[in-house]
Protein backbone atom coordinates (compact mmCIF):
# COMPACT_ATOMS: atom_id res chain seq x y z
CA UNK A 1 0.00 0.00 0.00
CA UNK A 2 1.44 3.30 -1.14
CA UNK A 3 2.39 5.45 2.12
CA UNK A 4 0.58 8.29 3.62
CA UNK A 5 2.99 10.16 5.48
CA UNK A 6 5.24 12.32 5.50
CA UNK A 7 9.01 12.58 7.22
CA UNK A 8 10.37 15.22 9.62
CA UNK A 9 13.86 14.69 10.90
CA UNK A 10 14.32 17.21 13.98
CA UNK A 11 17.97 17.06 14.68
CA UNK A 12 19.51 15.21 17.09
CA UNK A 13 16.07 12.74 17.63
CA UNK A 14 14.71 9.83 15.61
CA UNK A 15 12.24 10.66 12.58
CA UNK A 16 9.08 11.95 12.98
CA UNK A 17 5.97 10.07 10.44
CA UNK A 18 3.60 12.81 10.18
CA UNK A 19 -0.09 11.59 9.00
CA UNK A 20 -1.22 14.81 8.42
CA UNK A 21 -1.87 15.61 4.67
CA UNK A 22 -4.73 17.70 4.18
CA UNK A 23 -5.08 18.73 8.20
CA UNK A 24 -3.09 21.58 9.59
CA UNK A 25 -0.24 21.34 12.42
CA UNK A 26 0.60 23.88 15.07
CA UNK A 27 4.34 25.02 14.92
CA UNK A 28 4.21 24.26 18.63
CA UNK A 29 3.04 21.04 18.08
CA UNK A 30 6.20 19.90 15.87
CA UNK A 31 8.21 21.75 18.56
CA UNK A 32 6.58 19.16 20.80
CA UNK A 33 7.18 16.27 18.49
CA UNK A 34 10.83 17.38 18.22
CA UNK A 35 11.05 17.50 21.79
CA UNK A 36 10.43 14.03 22.28
CA UNK A 37 12.03 12.65 19.59
CA UNK A 38 15.16 13.73 21.09
CA UNK A 39 14.94 11.40 23.86
CA UNK A 40 17.00 8.80 24.11
CA UNK A 41 15.21 5.87 24.71
CA UNK A 42 12.44 6.81 22.01
CA UNK A 43 13.01 3.82 19.35
CA UNK A 44 13.12 3.75 15.63
CA UNK A 45 10.49 6.60 14.88
CA UNK A 46 7.41 8.74 16.37
CA UNK A 47 4.25 8.60 14.41
CA UNK A 48 1.65 11.70 14.44
CA UNK A 49 -1.47 11.07 13.79
CA UNK A 50 -3.76 13.78 11.79
CA UNK A 51 -6.04 14.75 14.71
CA UNK A 52 -2.03 15.34 16.57
CA UNK A 53 -2.14 18.97 18.64
CA UNK A 54 -0.09 20.53 21.65
CA UNK A 55 -0.45 18.61 24.67
CA UNK A 56 1.33 19.15 28.14
CA UNK A 57 4.56 17.75 27.27
CA UNK A 58 4.03 15.45 24.80
CA UNK A 59 1.70 16.07 21.97
CA UNK A 60 -1.81 14.58 21.82
CA UNK A 61 -2.15 12.60 18.36
CA UNK A 62 1.08 11.03 18.66
CA UNK A 63 2.50 7.29 19.67
CA UNK A 64 6.06 7.00 21.06
CA UNK A 65 7.41 3.76 21.29
CA UNK A 66 10.05 3.15 24.11
CA UNK A 67 12.93 0.94 25.12
CA UNK A 68 13.22 -0.29 28.72
CA UNK A 69 11.68 2.93 29.76
CA UNK A 70 8.23 4.58 30.65
CA UNK A 71 7.34 8.42 30.16
CA UNK A 72 4.39 9.12 32.29
CA UNK A 73 3.32 12.68 31.30
CA UNK A 74 3.19 11.40 27.62
CA UNK A 75 0.35 9.01 28.99
CA UNK A 76 -0.85 11.76 30.50
CA UNK A 77 -3.49 12.40 33.65
CA UNK A 78 -6.60 11.06 32.11
CA UNK A 79 -4.96 7.49 32.05
CA UNK A 80 -7.18 5.15 29.81
CA UNK A 81 -9.41 7.85 28.61
CA UNK A 82 -11.43 5.84 25.40
CA UNK A 83 -14.33 5.00 23.62
CA UNK A 84 -17.36 2.76 23.73
CA UNK A 85 -19.81 2.07 21.21
CA UNK A 86 -22.66 -0.43 21.29
CA UNK A 87 -24.98 -1.25 18.26
CA UNK A 88 -28.59 -2.09 19.08
CA UNK A 89 -31.61 -3.27 17.77
CA UNK A 90 -33.72 0.04 17.81
CA UNK A 91 -33.81 2.05 14.41
CA UNK A 92 -34.33 5.80 14.11
CA UNK A 93 -37.90 5.42 13.70
CA UNK A 94 -38.31 3.86 17.09
CA UNK A 95 -36.94 6.90 18.52
CA UNK A 96 -39.15 10.03 19.98
CA UNK A 97 -39.90 13.08 18.04
CA UNK A 98 -38.61 14.97 20.90
CA UNK A 99 -35.51 13.67 22.46
CA UNK A 100 -35.38 16.17 25.00
CA UNK A 101 -36.64 14.02 27.66
CA UNK A 102 -34.59 11.04 26.74
CA UNK A 103 -31.29 13.69 27.38
CA UNK A 104 -32.46 14.70 30.58
CA UNK A 105 -33.18 11.35 31.68
CA UNK A 106 -29.38 10.64 30.91
CA UNK A 107 -28.03 13.30 32.62
CA UNK A 108 -30.30 12.21 36.17
CA UNK A 109 -29.05 8.33 35.52
CA UNK A 110 -25.37 9.25 35.27
CA UNK A 111 -23.04 11.60 37.25
CA UNK A 112 -21.69 13.87 34.93
CA UNK A 113 -19.38 17.57 35.28
CA UNK A 114 -17.98 18.79 38.42
CA UNK A 115 -18.68 20.80 41.79
CA UNK A 116 -15.29 23.24 42.02
CA UNK A 117 -13.62 22.12 45.28
CA UNK A 118 -15.23 23.76 48.61
CA UNK A 119 -19.12 24.17 46.90
CA UNK A 120 -20.37 20.88 48.24
CA UNK A 121 -20.39 17.46 47.08
CA UNK A 122 -19.43 17.28 43.88
CA UNK A 123 -22.02 16.63 41.17
CA UNK A 124 -19.81 14.55 38.90
CA UNK A 125 -19.13 11.65 41.39
CA UNK A 126 -22.38 9.00 43.40
CA UNK A 127 -23.65 10.08 46.47
CA UNK A 128 -24.61 6.55 47.41
CA UNK A 129 -22.74 4.22 44.25
CA UNK A 130 -25.72 1.85 42.98
CA UNK A 131 -24.81 -2.28 43.70
CA UNK A 132 -23.39 -2.27 39.76
CA UNK A 133 -20.94 0.15 40.81
CA UNK A 134 -20.03 -1.45 43.89
CA UNK A 135 -19.87 -5.10 42.10
CA UNK A 136 -17.48 -3.66 39.85
CA UNK A 137 -15.44 -1.65 42.36
CA UNK A 138 -15.07 -5.17 44.11
CA UNK A 139 -13.18 -6.77 41.05
CA UNK A 140 -10.76 -3.41 41.01
CA UNK A 141 -10.47 -3.09 44.96
CA UNK A 142 -7.75 -5.22 46.11
CA UNK A 143 -5.19 -4.53 43.66
CA UNK A 144 -6.12 -0.66 44.16
CA UNK A 145 -5.22 -1.47 48.31
CA UNK A 146 -2.51 -2.75 47.38
CA UNK A 147 -0.83 0.67 45.20
CA UNK A 148 -2.20 2.66 48.19
CA UNK A 149 -0.05 0.70 50.50
CA UNK A 150 3.18 1.19 48.39
CA UNK A 151 1.43 5.13 47.44
CA UNK A 152 -0.84 6.12 50.41
CA UNK A 153 -1.38 9.60 48.90
CA UNK A 154 -3.76 7.83 46.40
CA UNK A 155 -6.43 6.33 48.56
CA UNK A 156 -7.69 9.69 49.26
CA UNK A 157 -8.63 9.73 45.87
CA UNK A 158 -12.23 9.80 43.97
CA UNK A 159 -12.20 6.34 43.57
CA UNK A 160 -15.07 4.06 43.98
CA UNK A 161 -17.44 6.67 44.17
CA UNK A 162 -16.20 8.27 40.55
CA UNK A 163 -16.71 4.67 38.64
CA UNK A 164 -19.80 4.67 36.57
CA UNK A 165 -19.83 8.83 35.76
CA UNK A 166 -18.53 10.86 32.66
CA UNK A 167 -16.45 13.76 33.79
CA UNK A 168 -15.91 16.71 31.88
CA UNK A 169 -14.65 18.80 29.26
CA UNK A 170 -14.86 16.79 26.07
CA UNK A 171 -16.38 13.36 27.80
CA UNK A 172 -19.37 12.74 26.51
CA UNK A 173 -22.42 10.30 25.85
CA UNK A 174 -24.12 9.81 22.58
CA UNK A 175 -27.35 8.13 20.80
CA UNK A 176 -26.44 8.13 17.36
CA UNK A 177 -27.68 6.82 13.57
CA UNK A 178 -25.36 5.29 11.33
CA UNK A 179 -25.46 4.81 7.60
CA UNK A 180 -28.40 2.70 7.56
CA UNK A 181 -30.78 4.04 10.82
CA UNK A 182 -29.64 1.75 13.20
CA UNK A 183 -29.23 3.16 16.84
CA UNK A 184 -26.09 2.99 18.64
CA UNK A 185 -24.96 4.37 21.88
CA UNK A 186 -21.38 5.61 22.46
CA UNK A 187 -19.55 7.30 24.81
CA UNK A 188 -16.14 8.74 25.96
CA UNK A 189 -14.49 9.10 29.31
CA UNK A 190 -11.89 7.54 31.09
CA UNK A 191 -10.23 7.04 34.33
CA UNK A 192 -11.32 10.07 36.53
CA UNK A 193 -10.44 11.44 39.40
CA UNK A 194 -8.45 8.46 40.70
CA UNK A 195 -6.66 8.24 37.43
CA UNK A 196 -5.81 11.59 37.48
CA UNK A 197 -4.18 11.44 40.53
CA UNK A 198 -2.10 8.45 39.71
CA UNK A 199 -0.82 10.42 36.72
CA UNK A 200 0.24 13.40 38.18
CA UNK A 201 1.86 11.33 41.32
CA UNK A 202 4.26 9.84 38.90
CA UNK A 203 4.63 12.75 36.68
CA UNK A 204 5.96 14.61 40.10
CA UNK A 205 8.06 11.35 41.37
CA UNK A 206 9.52 11.01 37.14
CA UNK A 207 10.49 14.82 37.08
CA UNK A 208 13.04 14.60 40.98
CA UNK A 209 14.03 11.02 39.21
CA UNK A 210 15.32 13.34 36.01
CA UNK A 211 16.60 15.73 38.09
CA UNK A 212 19.20 13.54 39.43
CA UNK A 213 19.43 10.91 36.26
CA UNK A 214 18.23 13.21 32.84
CA UNK A 215 19.73 17.01 32.97
CA UNK A 216 19.93 17.10 29.39
CA UNK A 217 16.13 16.48 28.84
CA UNK A 218 14.44 19.20 26.46
CA UNK A 219 11.07 19.46 28.45
CA UNK A 220 11.00 18.82 32.27
CA UNK A 221 7.51 17.12 31.09
CA UNK A 222 9.04 14.50 29.35
CA UNK A 223 10.85 13.12 32.44
CA UNK A 224 10.56 9.17 32.32
CA UNK A 225 11.49 5.99 34.30
CA UNK A 226 14.22 3.38 33.21
CA UNK A 227 13.53 -0.27 34.12
CA UNK A 228 14.93 -0.73 37.31
CA UNK A 229 14.51 2.62 38.47
CA UNK A 230 13.05 3.19 42.25
CA UNK A 231 9.29 3.65 40.89
CA UNK A 232 9.39 2.01 37.37
CA UNK A 233 7.00 -0.89 38.50
CA UNK A 234 5.17 1.03 40.90
CA UNK A 235 4.45 3.21 37.66
CA UNK A 236 3.47 0.01 35.51
CA UNK A 237 1.41 -1.54 37.86
CA UNK A 238 -0.63 1.59 39.02
CA UNK A 239 -1.01 3.01 34.99
CA UNK A 240 -2.33 -0.63 34.51
CA UNK A 241 -4.59 -0.82 37.17
CA UNK A 242 -5.96 3.21 36.04
CA UNK A 243 -6.48 1.02 33.04
CA UNK A 244 -8.84 -1.21 33.92
CA UNK A 245 -10.65 1.05 36.11
CA UNK A 246 -11.34 3.50 32.89
CA UNK A 247 -12.38 0.13 30.70
CA UNK A 248 -14.73 -0.68 33.43
CA UNK A 249 -16.30 2.42 34.08
CA UNK A 250 -17.17 3.00 30.35
CA UNK A 251 -19.30 -0.32 30.87
CA UNK A 252 -20.50 0.46 34.04
CA UNK A 253 -21.79 3.79 32.14
CA UNK A 254 -23.14 1.68 29.47
CA UNK A 255 -25.03 -0.91 30.72
CA UNK A 256 -26.71 2.01 33.02
CA UNK A 257 -27.21 4.10 30.48
CA UNK A 258 -28.82 1.21 28.19
CA UNK A 259 -31.45 0.76 31.22
CA UNK A 260 -32.47 4.36 31.13
CA UNK A 261 -33.03 3.99 27.53
CA UNK A 262 -35.28 1.19 28.16
CA UNK A 263 -37.32 3.29 30.37
CA UNK A 264 -37.66 5.74 28.06
CA UNK A 265 -38.39 3.95 24.85
CA UNK A 266 -40.75 1.10 25.67
CA UNK A 267 -39.97 -1.16 22.69
CA UNK A 268 -38.16 -4.26 23.81
CA UNK A 269 -34.70 -3.98 22.24
CA UNK A 270 -31.11 -6.00 22.10
CA UNK A 271 -27.69 -3.96 22.65
CA UNK A 272 -24.28 -5.04 21.92
CA UNK A 273 -25.04 -6.39 18.93
CA UNK A 274 -21.39 -4.57 17.63
CA UNK A 275 -19.39 -3.40 20.30
CA UNK A 276 -16.33 -1.68 20.94
CA UNK A 277 -14.52 -0.55 23.99
CA UNK A 278 -10.98 1.17 23.55
CA UNK A 279 -8.59 3.31 24.80
CA UNK A 280 -6.84 6.22 23.75
CA UNK A 281 -4.70 7.43 26.73
CA UNK A 282 -2.36 4.40 27.53
CA UNK A 283 0.73 2.55 27.56
CA UNK A 284 1.15 -1.14 26.87
CA UNK A 285 4.04 -3.81 25.78
CA UNK A 286 3.82 -4.50 22.22
CA UNK A 287 6.39 -6.21 19.53
CA UNK A 288 7.05 -3.96 17.01
CA UNK A 289 9.83 -4.27 14.35
CA UNK A 290 11.52 -7.25 16.07
CA UNK A 291 11.70 -5.67 19.67
CA UNK A 292 9.54 -5.09 22.52
CA UNK A 293 8.71 -1.81 23.25
CA UNK A 294 6.18 -0.24 25.43
CA UNK A 295 3.63 1.65 22.98
CA UNK A 296 2.56 4.94 24.30
CA UNK A 297 -0.57 6.36 22.72
CA UNK A 298 -1.53 9.74 23.82
CA UNK A 299 -4.83 10.34 21.87
CA UNK A 300 -4.33 7.67 19.44
CA UNK A 301 -6.13 4.33 18.96
CA UNK A 302 -4.41 0.88 18.20
CA UNK A 303 -5.68 -0.29 15.17
CA UNK A 304 -4.33 -4.02 14.41
CA UNK A 305 -5.21 -5.60 11.18
CA UNK A 306 -8.79 -6.57 11.58
CA UNK A 307 -9.12 -4.44 15.22
CA UNK A 308 -12.11 -2.58 15.59
CA UNK A 309 -11.81 1.50 16.89
CA UNK A 310 -14.14 4.27 17.63
CA UNK A 311 -13.18 7.98 15.93
CA UNK A 312 -15.52 10.13 16.76
CA UNK A 313 -15.91 13.84 15.75
CA UNK A 314 -17.02 16.65 17.37
CA UNK A 315 -20.51 17.27 18.88
CA UNK A 316 -22.10 18.21 15.62
CA UNK A 317 -20.21 16.06 13.73
CA UNK A 318 -19.74 12.65 11.93
CA UNK A 319 -18.09 9.56 14.19
CA UNK A 320 -16.65 6.58 12.69
CA UNK A 321 -16.38 2.51 13.60
CA UNK A 322 -13.13 1.70 12.22
CA UNK A 323 -11.26 -1.61 11.28
CA UNK A 324 -7.49 -1.36 11.41
CA UNK A 325 -5.33 -2.29 8.70
CA UNK A 326 -1.97 -2.86 10.64
CA UNK A 327 0.09 -0.68 9.15
CA UNK A 328 3.55 -1.04 10.91
CA UNK A 329 4.74 2.50 10.05
CA UNK A 330 2.04 4.02 12.54
CA UNK A 331 3.04 1.49 15.12
CA UNK A 332 -0.56 -0.05 14.12
CA UNK A 333 -2.58 3.17 15.38
CA UNK A 334 -4.68 5.49 14.03
CA UNK A 335 -6.11 8.80 15.30
CA UNK A 336 -8.27 9.50 18.53
CA UNK A 337 -10.55 11.91 17.08
CA UNK A 338 -10.40 15.20 15.09
CA UNK A 339 -8.02 16.84 17.29
CA UNK A 340 -8.35 20.55 18.62
CA UNK A 341 -7.82 23.33 16.06
CA UNK A 342 -7.48 25.57 19.03
CA UNK A 343 -7.43 25.81 22.63
CA UNK A 344 -10.65 26.28 24.85
CA UNK A 345 -9.93 29.80 26.16
CA UNK A 346 -10.00 30.99 22.48
CA UNK A 347 -13.10 29.29 21.32
CA UNK A 348 -14.90 30.60 24.19
CA UNK A 349 -13.55 34.03 23.20
CA UNK A 350 -14.38 33.79 19.20
CA UNK A 351 -17.75 32.03 19.53
CA UNK A 352 -21.07 32.72 20.62
CA UNK A 353 -24.27 30.91 21.88
CA UNK A 354 -25.96 31.22 18.72
CA UNK A 355 -23.06 29.99 16.62
CA UNK A 356 -22.89 26.98 18.81
CA UNK A 357 -26.79 26.53 17.97
CA UNK A 358 -26.10 26.57 14.04
CA UNK A 359 -23.29 24.29 14.53
CA UNK A 360 -25.49 21.90 16.05
CA UNK A 361 -28.40 21.52 14.34
CA UNK A 362 -30.44 18.65 14.57
CA UNK A 363 -29.00 17.12 17.63
CA UNK A 364 -30.50 17.21 21.31
CA UNK A 365 -27.64 18.52 23.23
CA UNK A 366 -26.76 21.55 25.66
CA UNK A 367 -26.54 25.41 23.76
CA UNK A 368 -24.93 27.40 26.43
CA UNK A 369 -22.27 29.36 27.09
CA UNK A 370 -20.55 26.65 28.92
CA UNK A 371 -20.07 24.73 26.21
CA UNK A 372 -18.88 27.12 23.57
CA UNK A 373 -15.25 25.73 24.29
CA UNK A 374 -16.67 21.99 22.62
CA UNK A 375 -18.21 23.94 19.63
CA UNK A 376 -17.47 21.63 16.17
CA UNK A 377 -15.29 24.49 14.73
CA UNK A 378 -13.06 24.28 17.55
CA UNK A 379 -11.89 21.14 15.90
CA UNK A 380 -9.93 19.82 12.76
CA UNK A 381 -12.60 18.86 10.14
CA UNK A 382 -13.06 15.18 10.58
CA UNK A 383 -13.33 13.90 7.08
CA UNK A 384 -10.26 15.49 6.18
CA UNK A 385 -8.64 13.64 8.84
CA UNK A 386 -9.90 10.56 8.18
CA UNK A 387 -8.61 11.02 4.59
CA UNK A 388 -4.97 11.79 5.77
CA UNK A 389 -5.01 8.11 7.60
CA UNK A 390 -6.34 6.06 4.60
CA UNK A 391 -3.55 3.81 5.06
CA UNK A 392 -4.23 3.12 8.82
CA UNK A 393 -7.92 1.91 8.79
CA UNK A 394 -10.80 1.47 6.60
CA UNK A 395 -14.78 2.92 8.08
CA UNK A 396 -17.04 0.18 9.15
CA UNK A 397 -19.81 2.47 10.28
CA UNK A 398 -20.56 6.20 9.82
CA UNK A 399 -22.31 7.66 12.92
CA UNK A 400 -24.31 11.09 13.22
CA UNK A 401 -25.36 12.23 16.87
CA UNK A 402 -28.98 13.01 17.50
CA UNK A 403 -28.44 13.26 21.30
CA UNK A 404 -25.17 14.33 22.89
CA UNK A 405 -25.02 14.83 26.82
CA UNK A 406 -22.02 16.76 27.47
CA UNK A 407 -19.54 16.65 31.17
Amino acid sequence: MQQNYNIDHPEGGVPIKMWTRGVPVEDEARKQLANAARLPVVFKHIAAMPDVHLGIGATVGSVIPTLRAIIPAAVGVDIGCGMMACKTTLHANDLPDNLGPLRAAIERAVPHGSTPRGRGRDEGSWENPPDAVDQAWATLADEFDALCELHPRLKNTNNRKHLGTLGTGNHFIEVCLDEDGAVWFMLHSGSRGVGNAIGTHFIELAKKDAQLHQRNLPDQDLAYFEEGAQYFGDYVRGVGWAQKFAARNREVMMVNLIATVRKVITKPFESHIEAVNCHHNYVQQERHFGEDVFVTRKGAVSAKRGELGIIPGSMGARSYIVRGLGNPESFESCSHGAGRVMSRTKAKKMFTVDDQIRATEGVECRKDANVIDEIPMAYKDIDAVMEAQKDLVEVVHTLKQVVCVKG
